[in-house]
């Protein structure tokens, strides 16, 4: 199986189970948002990014290490999955009870307390499940966590919509988070087992220094990008109460959704790529530009669309209750486009064995992030909270672009230069057109701006042989 096809393969595995995930948990945010209202979906929201914030130390980035170094040798599977079981275990309990104490210095009441509780756990077994998924990730069976991420999603509508018959309250709700995770990592350990053999714990102390001393950058690069994601809506509860992360996290978990696009792409390329880094720097390169071409070719008319139709979405979603997110909305979408174009280039520095580039980068990020937050919150509120958001992110991508042009000889092609070019005239005649047509319903918007966006791009001639191969791939199926 050659360089398209491979990646086709694991593209169409992973964007099948995507869309059903996002479908899946559009309607549980749409539904959880709306049954607590404004302020109880804000102590909901508080409690899943407070416990995020943390989620990295249950990990210390041997999820993403697992995932290149048994890409490139497969052998060390067992080897890590019996040593980084034990080190969750105890990174496990400790991150649990330091997450409690947190929480309770900060002065949140018993009822918050208890729901950050059950969230951590919830927190906790999603992230002992991602070990099993890194070590699928990185043998390219990407069907077994995508099977995961579809059943989590379900579980949890389901919870949802058993919660509302039965009606429970906020306390109750955090349950439902609880035993999904337990249910996914019993679904994770069993596949794991049926087709690798589960290995028995063990200590090794020169493994576990080793995977503590090559994996660190990882996790710095994930405690700083989690503090950037979620520490707005920590200090947003602090300075403006939970209306105020209620408004910005029915924006903000929104826009978060979307992210399945550059995640599918990271799941499908990353062991590629760290394989090519030492085989073939010709197909780094090719994987690399293609990757960037096509996260701004799906980016940059998401964001266009969804500044022109906000104020649609917000109360289809979400209901009169929330018009107050529009505005959040509008500006954090942005923060979405961003995101999509520095993903190529965290993955080319990661896979290049450059990670602790990333990690300074992410670094300055988060302190960027976290200080201006607290300057702009008390006076701005959640709407400060959004363009601080998408100013961190102009600074990440551009210090990534930095990086990789100082750093690398991968270069972005002539030909993908020039679709740029036509990707964005698209994308701004799309605009025009739901501009002129915002009288229709969204639905209506929605699939005219797709039908602008696809004709005039097919007539602009963006793809290439290589692509239009690379899509014909996707839907066809491919064999070794």
């Amino acid at each position: 199986m050659n360089t398209i096809q491979r990646i086709s393969k694991n593209i169409s595995i992973l964007f099948v189970s995507q869309i059903l995930t996002y479908i899946f948990g559009f309607f549980t945010l749409a539904y959880t948002a709306r049954y607590l209202g404004v302020a109880g979906y804000g102590t909901l929201s508080f409690a899943l990014a407070f416990t995020e914030i943390f989620s990295v130390f249950m990990d210390l980035g041997l999820n993403t290490f697992t995932v290149r170094e048994v890409a490139r040798k497969k052998s060390l599977a067992k080897d890590y999955v019996a040593n980084i079981s034990l080190i969750k275990i105890i990174l496990g309990t400790i991150t649990f009870f330091l997450i409690i104490i947190m929480v309770y210095i900060l002065g949140y009441n018993l009822q918050t307390i208890q729901i950050v509780a059950f969230i951590a756990l919830y927190t906790i077994f999603f992230a002992f499940s991602q070990l099993f998924y890194a070590v699928f990730q990185a043998n390219e069976k990407m069907e077994y966590p995508s099977l995961g991420n579809v059943i989590s999603s379900i579980l949890l509508l389901i919870g949802v919509f058993a919660a509302i018959h039965c009606g429970f309250n906020i306390y109750q709700f955090s349950h439902i988070y609880t035993f999904t995770g337990a249910i996914i990592l019993i679904y994770a350990v069993l596949i794991y087992s049926w087709r690798f053999n589960l290995p028995k714990i063990k200590f090794e102390w020169s493994i576990w220094k080793y995977l503590i001393k090559e994996a660190w950058p990882f996790a710095i690069t994930g405690i700083s990008i989690n503090l950037y994601l979620y520490i707005d809506s920590i200090i947003l509860s602090l300075f403006q109460g939970q209306e105020a992360v209620g408004f910005y996290n029915a924006a903000y978990r929104l826009i978060l959704v979307l992210l399945f696009i550059p995640i599918i792409f990271k799941n499908a390329l990353f062991p590629l790529m760290s394989q090519f880094f030492i085989s073939s720097k010709e197909s780094l390169n090719f994987t690399f530009d293609k990757l960037f071409k096509i996260m701004i070719l799906i980016g940059f008319p998401i964001a266009t669309g969804t500044v022109l139709i906000g104020n649609k979405l917000i109360l289809l979603i979400y209901g009169a209750q929330y018009v107050g997110a529009v505005i959040a909305l509008q500006i954090l979408i942005w923060s979405t486009f961003l995101i999509f174009a520095r993903s190529p280039f965290e993955r080319l520095l990661e896979s290049s064995d450059k990670q602790l580039s990333v990690t300074k980068i992410f670094i300055l990020g988060a302190i960027f992030n976290t200080i201006l937050n607290i300057i702009i919150i008390p006076q701005f509120s959640y709407v400060g909270a959004a363009i601080i958001t998408v100013l961190t992110d102009i600074l990440v991508l551009g210090l990534l672009l930095f990086t990789v042009k100082k750093s690398n000889d991968i270069i972005i092609s002539k030909n993908t230069k020039i679709s740029l070019i036509k990707i964005l005239t698209a994308s701004l005649i799309m605009g025009l057109v739901i501009n002129y047509l915002k009288f229709l319903n969204v639905f209506s918007l929605i699939l005219i701006g797709i039908i602008v966006y696809i004709v005039t791009i097919l007539i602009m001639n963006i793809f290439d042989n290589d692509e239009i191969m690379m899509i014909k791939s996707l839907f066809r199926r491919n064999t070794d």
